[in-house]
């Protein structure tokens, strides 16, 4: 992966991780956190949409990649919620 894509995927999928912490107040991961759960998201909306017959297409790449990957963010930080809540009414 060239240093430019590289630079590309992380600043989008900061962006993704940052409007997924936003829709779930409070779950702000930091910097750092919000690229990973934006990166993962984006793979996780690239797996998922299309199983659901959802296909988004806006015309630029770049954005198609950002809402793909902050719906993958919702997604992947809503399963972290319920997962974090439910260990924390446990114990």
């Amino acid at each position: 992966m060239e240093t430019q894509t590289l630079i590309i995927v992380l600043v989008l999928g900061a962006l993704a991780g940052w409007l997924g912490g936003l829709v779930f107040s409070g779950s702000g991961l930091g910097l750092v956190g919000n690229i990973i759960i934006g990166i993962a998201g984006g793979f996780l909306g690239y797996w998922l949409l299309p199983k659901l017959g959802i296909h988004i297409n806006t015309g630029t790449g770049w954005l198609n990649y950002v809402l793909t990957a902050a719906i993958g963010a919702f997604v992947l930080l809503a399963l972290l919620n319920i997962i974090f809540r439910g260990n924390s009414r446990n114990g």
